[in-house]
């Protein structure tokens, strides 16, 4: 992969910030974020690809904001459910691999155990049905593509569960967080991480193809979003925080425009089959980025 190019659209965001440090030894990158590139503009899109001429596309942009999305479907269709499409199909044209990053929310939470790639997806808010649409874009357009699914993302930076925890700790002594919504809190180092890994082990092989598909990526393990803001809190030092209760309290106590899928693990077998690989426990990631 040493004399590939890599066109990385998103390099701001959470997951695209670290992309950025762990693609850059495996070819040359070229990073591009909004306002340079706008995934609402069609022509746009077609621009970037055709000039980058990559040998891979990295989808890491998105619209993220689950609850604004509700009263801008249409703005986040276009980000997240038809921009993915026009990836997808130019990255085919230039003979590209497209990797693109979905949601735990493409499902509606009510299975009671880890979802599995192959489950149908049942999205109960305007970003799950946008995020759905790009993951169906991107199979419909029949390039080489892998498609990561992630679930509760957070990071050092950008805006996140974390991030808000730490801040609201440090501003209020008590903290009031739903307990009946389960996930897998995933760092996006992590992610990124996993991405080259998994970009360097198709390359073995010399055959996208033989790769092509939908793989959950999330850390072992799971909690409730009362768990994770209960760790979070926990590891902070005491000298750097105000908070000194975090009560746990039922969705029906925190209502948000948005409808969150109570129970969505995902189940990650196939991403170990097929690259080996596997994401250490949420809670061990979460200490090593608190204390980075």
């Amino acid at each position: 992969m040493k004399q590939s190019r890599i066109l990385l659209i998103g390099k701001i965001g959470q997951v695209g910030w670290e992309l950025r440090r762990t693609l850059a030894p495996l070819a040359q990158l070229v990073c591009v974020d909004f306002p340079e590139i706008d995934l609402c503009s069609a022509d746009s899109i077609r621009k970037w690809v055709a000039e980058a001429r990559p040998d891979i596309v990295v989808n890491a942009a998105a619209y993220t904001a689950v609850d604004k999305a509700e009263a801008e479907e249409d703005r986040a269709m276009k980000i997240n459910g038809v921009a993915p499409g026009i990836l997808a199909e130019e990255a085919k044209r230039v003979g590209a691999l497209l990797v693109h990053y979905s949601t735990d929310y493409v499902f509606d939470g009510t299975k009671g155990a880890p979802y599995l790639e192959t489950d149908t997806p049942n999205p109960l808010s305007a970003y799950g049905r946008t995020k759905l649409a790009g993951d169906e874009a991107v199979r419909a357009a029949g390039g080489p593509h892998l498609i990561f699914r992630l679930c509760w993302v957070y990071g050092a930076r950008g805006q996140n569960f974390m991030l808000t925890m730490m801040r609201l700790a440090r501003e209020r002594e008590k903290l009031r967080v739903v307990s009946d919504q389960f996930g897998c809190p995933t760092w996006s180092r992590l992610i990124a991480e996993t991405t080259a890994l998994a970009l360097q082990r198709a390359a073995a092989v010399c055959a996208w193809n033989a790769f092509n598909g939908t793989y959950h990526l999330a850390a072992s393990g799971h909690t409730s979003w009362h768990g994770f803001a209960r760790a979070i809190v926990d590891a902070m030092p005491a000298e750097d925080k105000k908070c000194k209760e975090v009560e746990a309290i039922p969705t029906s106590d925190y209502p948000t425009p948005a409808r969150r899928p109570a129970f969505s693990l995902l189940g990650c077998e196939k991403l170990a089959r097929t690259f080996g690989l596997r994401l250490p426990a949420w809670d061990e990631s979460l200490k090593e980025v608190l204390e980075s």
